[in-house]
């Protein structure tokens, strides 16, 4: 599965991601998955190159690149899941925090 995430959590849901330039089912559900999760994480998620998006930016861009870049299905579950996406968003956030003292 880890291998299969790899090779797929590029490509899109409209055919024009990378490498194999998949299309909508073609894409194994798993990459499916994951590609939402790690765009999400990625947006609302500090970098040294860029500041975090604010929680309901991210999830407006994933309904704005629902059916172009993600999986409209997929989308709408994760959207469905916000208060367990952000309970584990804060989860997280925390342990975060408490490793970097």
């Amino acid at each position: 599965m880890a291998r299969e995430i790899a090779q797929s959590h590029h490509e899109k849901w409209d055919g024009s991601g990378y490498p194999f330039k998949l299309k909508g089912e073609q894409i194994p559900l798993a990459g499916r998955i994951v590609v939402v999760a790690d765009v999400f994480d990625a947006l609302t998620s500090e970098r040294p190159y860029k500041k975090a998006w604010p929680i309901e930016e991210a999830y407006a861009h994933l309904l704005d690149q629902s059916g172009k870049h993600f999986d409209p299905r997929l989308v709408e579950v994760f959207i469905a899941s916000k208060p367990e996406v952000e309970e584990i968003m804060h989860k997280y956030a925390e342990v975060r925090l408490s490793d970097g003292d």
